[in-house]
């Protein structure tokens, strides 16, 4: 087994690589005067079973082109077989045409993965189920559930025991399932935020879908972009009642003031997994929470070169 990472999330590769017990492939990713992305791998791979790890987030374009171009380096190398190991995947959020003349650039990209050489993808909650779909390999979408309902657990529990007034809640309609899904593992309730806008130019009402008043509200969404929508959402819980509103979020964008507007917002916690690199101020923030997916995907990496079952894990 060989893993190479990319130059988009390196502490996330080295973690992986730390929990598998083998080191880095050594190579040599630089770029030209024009930004041409330039790889090199400088050990053997002939023959061996190859696992990129490069998430496709900011700058998304340069590590797309970064990901295409150390698959295409290790096909012609004649690595036996290529797997693109995708904890964010970019562009998923273009998963359908949202209006004429639209693209559907999640489709695009998995075909320029396909055709670089990829033989599978390892990825972490799809933002769009469907996307597994557009590609024509095999695709294994890993579930950071299980590794929230550890931290709920052991952040929440009292004598090993937790409390009864725990309410997951949906940010928007479009994530009901992924709550749901959490809110039945740990038997908690559910609770769903529709918003709307009445008319263009008007702020948007938030209509509370369930009981908060008093409840240890978790709200729980696959990406947090410019906070915006969950900053809302935890300010009306806590005008709702709420006792407290914290949130687990699988990928940290982080685009714009998001920081800020999540360090100024009633939100006691935001815990977010490291599929996407923090910037200094993530860090830097006293809410944001990092949340490690190296064991996870380490486990999924293993089970895959050994042709054992990867959906067992969450069994």
């Amino acid at each position: 087994m060989k893993l190479i990472a990319g130059n988009c999330n390196r502490p996330l590769s080295e973690a992986i690589a730390q929990n598998l017990g083998i080191p880095l492939a050594q190579s040599s990713i630089r770029h030209f005067a024009d930004m041409e992305v330039f790889v090199e791998i400088l050990e053997n791979v002939r023959g061996e079973d190859t696992f990129i790890i490069q998430p496709t987030s900011f700058p998304a374009n340069d590590s797309l082109m970064e990901l295409l171009i150390i698959i295409d380096t290790l096909r012609r190398a004649s690595a036996r077989r290529i797997t693109a190991v995708i904890p964010y995947f970019g562009y998923a959020r273009q998963d359908r045409k949202t209006g004429p003349r639209t693209p559907i650039t999640a489709k695009l990209v998995s075909n320029l993965i396909t055709n670089a050489g990829a033989h599978r993808v390892l990825t972490l909650d799809l933002h769009a189920g469907q996307i597994q779909g557009f590609f024509d390999i095999p695709v294994d979408n890993l579930y950071v559930a299980p590794v929230f309902v550890r931290h709920i657990r052991d952040t929440l529990s009292v004598h090993g025991k937790m409390p009864e007034n725990v309410t997951i809640v949906s940010p928007d309609v479009g994530g009901v399932v992924r709550a749901r899904a959490l809110a039945k593992k740990l038997d908690a309730d559910l609770a769903i935020i529709d918003k709307r806008r009445d008319r263009a130019g008007e702020s948007e009402v938030m209509n509370i879908i369930g009981e908060v008043e008093g409840r240890i509200c978790l709200l729980v969404d696959d990406i947090v972009d410019s906070a915006g929508t969950l900053c809302n959402a935890a300010e009306a819980l806590m005008k709702a009642g709420a006792k407290s509103a914290s949130a687990y979020i699988t990928h940290g964008v982080f685009s714009g003031g998001a920081v800020e507007r999540v360090d100024s917002s009633p939100l006691e916690s935001l815990v977010v997994t490291d599929s996407i690199a923090a910037t200094q101020a993530v860090a830097n923030s006293k809410k944001i929470k990092p949340l490690s997916i190296a064991p996870l995907l380490a486990e999924a990496i293993v089970r895959i070169s050994q042709e054992r079952s990867v959906s067992s894990l969450f069994g």
